[in-house]
This record gives structure tokens, sequence and C-alpha cells, in this order.
């Protein structure tokens, strides 16, 4: 039963990726709200939208310190869990530059900014030799 379609796996994981970025992952990235009262959130009253997201962040948080730590216990693929943190470094000193720009955040998350970027540098320093 396992693996019953695993020489379509790669064409399996091209149309997931593809169709949940568009379906989810981009739509909550750049237009959340949007994206939540097609879902039927009611905004504003729906405070619970906020530990909805909150809660989204978290698990896919959760899910790369798992990368992390396998990475850092076995060292297996440790330049993935590398290449993955420079995603989130690198997305997540973007969100934050735009909620500056914009001033839509407090000032603790625009002193964030320097906090991604010292992870980023970081990062570099630390990365895996050839």
């Amino acid at each position: 039963m396992i693996g019953l379609y695993s020489s379509h796996a790669t064409t399996y994981l091209l149309i997931l990726m593809v169709s949940t970025t568009l379906a989810f992952a981009l739509p909550i990235f750049l237009k959340p709200l949007v994206w939540a009262r097609l879902m039927q959130w009611k905004i504003p009253q729906d405070t619970d939208l906020a530990v909805y997201f909150g809660r989204c962040l978290g698990a896919f948080i959760l899910i790369i310190e798992l990368v992390a730590l396998r990475a850092a216990l076995t060292g297996a693929d440790l330049r993935l869990a590398f290449d993955l943190m420079f995603c989130v470094y690198g997305f997540m000193t973007v969100v934050h530059v735009y909620g500056a720009l914009r001033r839509i955040q407090p000032i603790t998350e625009t002193l964030e900014i320097g906090f991604w970027i010292l992870l980023a540098v970081l990062n570099l320093l630390f990365y895996p030799a050839a």
C-alpha cells in the first residue's frame, strides 16, 4: 500500500505544491483578510481569526524547528535545514520591512528586522561546508 504510486511521486508533489501555494500560501501571505473573508470569517468580529493565523504560523515554525533538530542531532539534511532557515529569515525580513514602511506594526516588530538579518548572517557563518 505504501508507495503504490511512487513512480508518480514527483508529479504528485509538483501538483500538490502548485495548488496549495495558489489556494492557500500566497493568498494568506499576500492578502490574509481577503482570504479570511473568502473563508467566511467575520472581520473584525471574529477575533478567533488571529488565533487561527497564530496557530497556523506556529505549526509551520514547529516543522522548521523539527527539521533543524533532526539535522542538529543526526547530521541528516543539514544543508536543507540551513536552506530552510535562509527562506524563513528572508521572508520574515520582507514581512517586517513591509510593515515598517506601511507603518502598520508596533516598533517592536520593526526592530525585529535586525534580528532576522542577524540570524541570516549567522546562518551564512555556520553554513555547512561542501
